[in-house]
């Protein structure tokens, strides 16, 4: 008796247990894969970032060796506009010993158009600020200078050295970081004065400026220009020159 009772229950346990065994696997198996499911997520999105952080280091390695390289173009043509600045005030700066008078010379071609100036009070007014000006390039007062300059040209506009005064302005603005006033002044040389011998030197200077605002395309437009349009110039000589060196 006690047999069959203890038979039902033997029973019974053994269907309970079946039903929790069951019911325990399926919960187990249902947080698995739960769990699963938001690792992948996770590790999805972990990859994501990483392959977007990739892409921006990527984009600011480019950006800095753009930089690197404006910077050492910059440096290069600060170098040369300052050694073509500086043979050229060598050039200038000689006087000739027969002469009384110890201001110094200007360039050739300048000492030339002043030769040629008529007389006159106001061409010899043009050429006495002219020269006053070029004295202070000469004694390297540069600030001075500009403003002699900037008032040359306000005053004498029609004066055959107004070119000449213009183009100084140019290299004073360029030395001096003043590119926009440079580039300004170059031009004013080409487009009024295109028959001066100073068109091709402002020509050629006006685009080693234009590589150093880093705008490529117009500086060797304008550096075959100068060489087309006055090929027996020293400035045509250079030019072809810098852009041998921008290819190498």
């Amino acid at each position: 008796m006690t047999g069959a009772l203890l038979l039902p229950f033997a029973a019974l346990d053994t269907a309970t247990a079946q039903v929790v065994e069951d019911l325990s696997d399926q919960a187990k198996s249902f947080y698995e894969q739960t769990e699963v499911r938001q690792g992948s997520s996770g590790s999805l999105v972990l990859f994501n970032q990483v392959q977007e952080h990739q892409r921006e280091i990527q984009r600011l390695r480019g950006e800095i060796e753009e930089l690197r390289y404006q910077f050492e173009q910059s440096k290069r043509l600060s170098q040369q506009r300052y050694l073509e600045l500086e043979k050229r005030l060598n050039a200038v700066g000689s006087t000739t010993r027969s002469e009384p008078s110890s201001r110094p010379q200007v360039d050739q071609d300048s000492a030339n158009q002043v030769t040629e100036i008529a007389g006159g009070s106001n061409e010899e007014a043009a050429k006495s600020a002219y020269r006053d000006a070029f004295d202070k390039v000469q004694a390297r007062d540069f600030p001075a200078a500009t403003g002699a300059f900037e008032s040359f040209v306000a005053q004498y506009p029609d004066s055959s050295l107004a070119a000449n005064g213009y183009y100084w302005l140019g290299e004073l603005y360029s030395s001096d970081g003043e590119l926009d006033k440079a580039a300004t002044a170059f031009q004013r040389v080409i487009d009024d004065f295109s028959e001066s011998s100073k068109a091709p030197d402002a020509m050629y200077k006006l685009g080693l400026l234009r590589a150093r605002q880093g705008q490529p395309e117009d500086s060797r437009r304008l550096l075959e220009q100068v060489q087309k349009e006055h090929p027996q110039s020293s400035a045509a000589n250079l030019a072809k020159q810098f852009l041998n060196q921008s290819v190498n």
